[in-house]
């Protein structure tokens, strides 16, 4: 199934700056958080933020996006192109300033009520593995577009068939 993999998306180290701060700001506005500033500083935070950045995997196959993350629990999610409905990139200035983007992915039939399946942080060229998905998600469209060309050029076939039958068996009847 290698050779299924059109693309892998690269992710930016800065990732783990970006978790750091972000889970920090959390700790800091919820009460019971502050305590736990300390350890996540201490280090807690570094060794989180990088068993992150070290699981991270997305792919893009023939028919499908991959996604690996986690850190003490891990999520694989798997979502097949024609289902993928959009592609939009999400800013704020703290990815801006670390130079990192969110691709956030939305598929047709969700069953998330925040309105995405997928958000990837981080990608390197993200620009370019959207083009890429996009690319590959219309070449599978006109394939699948094709066949029901073929099968409906089928079934017009099968049907006039069916209807010169009727005929030849209409005209034998009357010559009888």
């Amino acid at each position: 199934m290698e050779t299924d993999i059109i693309k892998k998306a690269e992710f930016n180290p800065k990732i783990k700056s970006y978790i750091l701060f972000v889970v920090s700001f959390f700790l800091l506005i919820s009460i019971a958080g502050i305590p736990i500033l300390f350890f996540w500083f201490l280090g807690l935070g570094q060794y989180i933020s990088r068993r992150f950045y070290e699981n991270l995997e997305c792919q893009l196959t023939k028919r499908h996006l991959e996604f690996k993350k986690g850190v003490l629990f891990k999520v694989e999610k798997t979502i097949p192109l024609e289902n993928i409905q959009d592609l939009t990139f999400i800013e704020n200035p703290l990815l801006k300033y670390l130079d990192l983007r969110i691709l956030k992915i939305e598929t047709a039939g969700q069953s998330n009520p925040k309105g995405s399946d997928m958000k990837l942080i981080g990608i390197i060229d993200s620009a370019n593995f959207k083009e890429e998905v996009l690319k590959q998600r219309e070449a599978l469209q006109s394939n699948s577009n094709k066949s029901t060309q073929y099968i409906s050029s089928n079934e017009k076939t099968n049907i006039l068939l069916e209807e010169i039958r009727d005929l030849l068996s209409d005209i034998k009847n009357k010559s009888l």
